[in-house]
C-alpha cells in the first residue's frame, strides 16, 4: 500500500496548560510541522487539538510527545489491567499489539511475568469497554477486581494457576508412568506393545492424559487460531496431537505406536508449567513482605469509645490509639503521649526514635514503650507503605529497554517455528520417500514417514517462546523487589537497567552529603574559669528564646548533655550579628566579631585566628561574652554524614567522577568537599541552575547521576540520566527522580549501581539462555537427533531455568563495601 492509499486517521487530543491564543497557536504550529500530520486545528475554547494524520508515518504517542515537548500537557488516563489466558511471550505481544491498534491508545505495555497490561489512552476516545473488546478479540480476557487490591488479585490468579497445573500434573503422572513402563518392557521383550491388550490399554491411558492434561493447551490454541494469532499452546497442540492421532491411525493399520510420547509430552510440559508457576509466585514475595508489615486492624475513638476496625475503614482525622508493642496502622501526627518508635522498616536504623506531641508517625512502624493517640492524616493508598508498594509494583510492571529484542523475536516466533516444522516434515518425507534415504532409519528401526513425524513433533515441542518472554520481566521483578528490601525504590525498569551506566555523580551538599541540621561541633573556652559545659549552658540559656536554626542547634546540644538551661530574663535578636540576653542578671552576648565590636569588646588576634580556622572548615563560629568579656567560642555546622565519606570513596574506587554542586559559598563548599573526599566543587549555583550544570556535563558524552533532596534539586534530578532523590520523612515517591533512596545513607547510591549491575547480568544470562536454547535445540530436533519426549522435557526446563535464575537476585547482598572494609 502506498502512502496515498493509507487511510488517514482523525483524533481529538485534550491539551492542558493553554492560557491564551498564543498558546493554542504554538501547539497548532508544532503539530502541523510533524511528519505525517495532514492538518491540525487547536481550539482554545475547548482545549482540544483535532489532528488528521497518517498512522504509518506518525503514532498517537509521537503526537502527544510533540505537544509535551513545548511545555503543554495532554489529558490522558492510565489503566493497569490484569490479563488472563496468557501463557507465553507471543501471548503478551498479541495483547500489546491489539491494544496499540485501538484508536485513542497512546501507549500500551504488557508484562508476561506480572500478567499486567499498562495502557495510556485518550479518555475522549477510549474507555474500559473498548479495551476489553480489543483484548477479547485476540482471545484473552481482563480479570475483573471485586474489592480486591492488585497484588491480592494477582496472588489469587497465581494460586489458581498452581492448583490447575498441580491437578493435571497428578493425573498426568498417574497415567503416564504405566505407559513409560510398557515402553521399557517393549525394549526388553520385542513385540510386547503389539499385544492387543497392551495396545488398547495404552490408548485408554493416553486418551485420559490427552484430553484432561492437554485440554487447557488445546483451548488456548483454538482461541489463538480462531483469532488469527499464535502462541506456544499452538505448538504444543500440534506436537502432541500429531503423536496421538498418528498412534490411533497406526493402531488400526498395525504400525508403530507413540501413545507414550503424546502423554509424556503433555505431562512434562505440565511439570514445567507447575514449577514455573511456583517460581513466578516467589518473584512477588518482596511486595507480600511489605504488605505483611501492615496491621490488619486499627483502634480508633468513635462516639467516645475505642473500636477495633479493619485498617481499610480508617478515615482521615480519625483519632487512633496505639499501645506499647503495637504497630502504627496509618500515618498521622501525635496529639497525646510520649513514646519511642522502631522505624527500621523505613530507615534501616535499629535505634528507636523518640516521639512526642506534634511529631509524625508512620504506618507499619512499631510503638515500643508509650501509650499514644494520634490523628490519622494519610490512610489507604496515601500512606508511606502504600506509596512504597505502588512504586515497586510500577517498576515490576514496566518494560526495560533490553526487552525490545525479545519482544520483536516473540512476535514472529511461533509462525517461524511452524514453518520450520513443515520444512522438517517435507524434507524428511522427500529424503525417505523419493530418495530412499535409509542409513539413520536402519539404526532406529523406523520407517521414513514415522521418522519424519517424530522429528516434526520434536521441533514443535522443543521451541520455547516462554523463556524469551520471562527472561527480562522476572529479573526486573526480583531486582526491583530486592531494591525495596534494601530501601531503594527504582521508578521503572529502565532506571534499574541504566543505573549501572552512570560514570559521573553529582552530589548536592545540604541534606545530602550533610545531615541538613546544624550541630554544635566545637566549644573552645577562652577563660580558665569556664569549662566547655559552662559555655554550652550559658549559650543555650541565651538562645532559648531564639527561633534561629543555629540557636536550636545549641539548645539541642545542651539537652543531649542533660543540662538544665535557664529561661533568659531579657532577650534581643540582632539581625546578621547574633543575640543579647540576660541570665541571672549577667549580660550574655553571643554572635560574630562585628557584634563584639558594637559592644566595644576587644577580640584578640589569637581568637580571630581560631575563628578563621573554624570558618575554613565550613563552620559558623560564634563568640560568647559574659558581662563584656569574651569567655569562649562555640562553632555550629551542618555536619557531614559518615556514609558520605564512605560512599564517595567507593564511587571513586569504581572509577566514577564525583562532583559537589551547591548553592553555598565556595569556602564552605570546599571545606565539606575536602572532608568528604570530593576533589571537584561547583559552588554558588542556584537550584534552577543545577539542571544546566548537569546538561553541560552530559554534553561531554557522560552519563550523569544527580543525588539531591527531590525538592530544591527537582530540575537537576529530572535532567540527569539517573536522578537519586534522598527521601525525607513521609515523602518516598519523588516524581522527578529515577531512584528514591529511602534511608539517608549515601552508600545506597553504591548499592543501587551494584544491584543494577547484578540484575542486568541475570537478564543477559536469561536472554542468552533463551536465544541459544532455541537456536541450537530447534535445528538439533529438525535433523533427527532429539526424541520428542526429551524435547518436551528440555522445553519445560527452559522456562523453569529462566525464572529460578532470576530468583537468585533474592540473595543479592552489596559486596563492594565488604571488600573495601576488609
Amino acid at each position: 500500500m502506498t502512502e496515498l492509499d493509507t487511510p488517514k486517521k482523525t483524533i481529538k487530543i485534550g491539551v492542558t496548560g493553554m492560557t491564551c491564543a498564543a498558546c493554542s497557536s504554538a501547539v497548532e504550529r508544532t503539530l502541523n510541522k510533524a511528519d505525517g500530520v495532514d492538518e491540525a486545528v487547536v481550539s482554545l475554547a475547548t482545549n482540544n487539538a483535532t489532528v488528521i494524520f497518517n498512522p504509518d508515518l506518525i503514532s498517537e504517542e509521537k503526537l502527544v510527545d510533540a505537544i509535551e515537548s513545548i511545555g503543554y500537557g495532554v489529558r490522558k488516563e492510565k489503566l493497569e489491567l490484569l490479563i488472563t489466558g496468557m501463557t507465553c511471550a507471543s501471548c503478551a505481544m498479541n495483547v500489546e499489539n491489539a491494544l496499540k491498534k485501538v484508536d485513542g491508545v497512546i501507549n500500551a505495555s504488557v508484562n508476561l511475568a506480572t500478567r499486567k497490561a499498562t495502557v495510556e489512552f485518550n479518555p475522549a476516545l477510549v474507555n474500559l469497554s473498548v479495551l476489553r473488546k480489543a483484548i477479547s478479540d485476540v482471545g484473552y480476557e481482563i480479570e475483573d477486581s471485586i474489592e480486591e487490591d492488585a497484588l491480592s488479585q494477582r496472588r489469587r490468579i497465581e494460586r489458581n494457576e498452581r492448583l490447575h497445573y498441580r491437578n493435571r500434573l497428578i493425573v498426568g503422572t498417574i497415567f503416564t508412568i504405566p505407559l513409560m513402563v510398557f515402553m521399557f518392557i517393549d525394549m526388553a521383550i520385542e513385540g510386547f506393545m503389539m499385544l492387543n491388550a497392551v495396545k488398547y490399554t495404552m490408548l485408554a491411558l493416553s486418551t485420559v492424559v490427552y484430553l484432561y492434561v492437554g485440554w487447557a493447551f488445546f483451548k488456548s490454541a483454538f482461541k489463538a487460531i480462531t483469532h488469527f494469532t499464535s502462541n506456544m499452546d499452538v505448538l504444543v497442540t500440534l506436537g502432541s496431537s500429531a503423536a496421538y492421532i498418528y498412534s490411533i491411525v497406526s493402531l488400526t493399520i498395525g504400525g508403530p505406536l507413540y501413545f507414550e510420547s503424546a502423554a509424556f509430552i503433555l505431562t512434562a510440559l505440565v511439570v514445567g508449567k507447575y514449577l514455573e508457576a511456583i517460581a513466578k509466585g516467589k518473584t512477588s514475595d518482596s511486595i507480600a513482605k511489605l504488605l505483611g508489615l501492615q496491621p490488619n486492624t486499627a483502634r480508633v475513638i468513635r462516639d467516645n469509645n475505642e473500636q477495633d476496625i479493619p485498617i481499610k475503614e480508617v478515615l482521615v482525622d480519625d483519632i487512633v490509639v496505639v499501645r506499647p508493642g503495637e504497630k502504627i496502622p496509618v500515618d498521622g501526627t501525635i496529639i497525646d503521649g510520649i513514646t519511642a518508635i522502631d522505624e527500621s522498616m523505613l530507615t534501616g536504623e535499629s535505634m528507636l526514635v523518640d516521639k512526642k506531641t506534634g511529631d509524625t508517625v508512620i504506618g507499619a512502624t512499631i510503638n515500643k514503650n508509650g501509650f499514644i493517640k494520634f490523628k490519622a492524616e494519610k490512610v489507604g493508598s496515601d500512606t508511606v507503605l502504600s506509596q512504597i508498594i505502588k512504586s515497586v509494583e510500577d517498576a515490576q510492571g514496566s518494560k526495560a529497554p533490553v526487552q525490545r529484542l525479545a519482544d520483536k523475536v516473540s512476535s514472529y516466533f511461533v509462525p517461524v517455528v511452524i514453518v520450520i516444522a513443515l520444512i522438517t516434515l517435507t524434507i524428511w518425507l522427500v529424503l525417505g520417500g523419493a530418495f530412499g534415504y535409509q542409513p539413520i532409519l536402519d539404526n532406529l528401526e523406523q520407517n521414513w514417514y514415522t521418522h519424519a513425524l517424530l522429528n516434526t513433533v520434536a521441533v514443535l515441542v522443543i521451541a520455547c517462546p516462554c523463556a524469551l518472554g520471562l527472561a527480562t520481566p522476572t529479573g526486573i521483578m526480583v531486582g526491583s523487589g530486592k531494591g525495596a528490601e534494601l530501601g531503594i525504590l527504582f521508578k521503572n525498569a529502565e532506571s534499574l537497567e541504566k543505573t549501572l551506566d552512570i560514570d559521573t555523580i553529582l552530589f548536592d551538599k545540604t541534606g545530602t552529603l550533610t545531615k541538613g541540621v546544624p550541630e554544635v561541633t566545637n566549644i573552645i573556652p577562652i577563660q580558665a574559669d569556664y569549662s566547655e559545659e559552662d559555655i554550652l549552658y550559658l549559650s543555650a540559656s541565651a538562645e532559648k528564646g531564639s527561633e534561629h536554626s543555629l540557636g536550636d542547634a545549641i539548645v539541642r546540644a545542651a539537652s543531649m548533655k542533660n543540662l538544665s538551661i535557664e529561661e533568659p530574663d531579657d532577650f534581643k535578636a540582632i539581625p546578621g550579628k547574633g543575640i543579647e540576653a540576660k541570665i541571672n542578671g549577667d549580660l550574655i552576648i553571643l554572635g560574630n566579631d562585628s557584634l563584639m565590636n558594637s559592644y566595644n569588646i576587644q577580640v584578640s588576634e589569637k581568637i580571630t585566628k581560631d575563628m578563621n580556622d573554624l570558618q575554613l572548615l565550613g563552620k559558623t563560629a560564634m563568640l560568647i561574652a559574659k558581662n563584656n568579656e569574651i569567655i569562649g567560642i562555640i562553632a555550629v555546622a551542618d555536619v557531614i554524614k559518615e556514609s558520605s565519606i564512605e560512599a564517595v570513596r567507593i564511587l571513586k574506587d569504581l572509577g566514577k567522577e564525583v562532583i559537589m554542586v551547591t548553592g553555598d559559598n565556595e569556602l564552605t563548599a570546599k571545606a565539606i568537599a575536602k572532608e568528604s573526599g570530593i576533589d571537584k566543587v561547583i559552588a554558588e549555583v542556584l537550584p534552577q541552575e543545577k539542571a544546566n550544570v548537569v546538561k553541560e556535563i552530559q554534553q561531554e558524552n557522560r552519563k550523569v547521576g544527580m543525588v539531591g533532596d527531590g525538592i530544591n534539586d527537582a530540575p537537576a534530578l529530572a535532567q540527569a540520566d539517573i536522578g537519586f532523590a534522598v527521601a525525607t520523612g513521609t515523602d518516598v515517591t519523588i516524581e522527578t527522580s529515577s531512584v528514591t533512596l529511602m534511608r539517608s545513607d549515601l552508600t545506597q547510591v553504591v548499592d543501587s549501581i551494584e544491584l543494577s549491575k547484578a540484575t542486568l547480568r541475570i537478564i543477559k544470562q536469561n536472554l542468552l539462555w533463551a536465544f541459544l536454547f532455541n537456536i541450537i535445540a530447534i535445528p538439533v530436533a529438525a535433523i533427527g537427533l532429539l526424541n520428542p519426549m526429551i524435547a518436551a522435557a528440555a522445553m519445560a526446563f527452559s522456562s523453569v531455568f529462566v525464572v529460578t535464575n532470576s530468583l537468585r537476585l533474592k540473595f543479592f547482598k552489596p559486596k563492594i563495601r565488604d571488600k573495601n572494609n576488609d
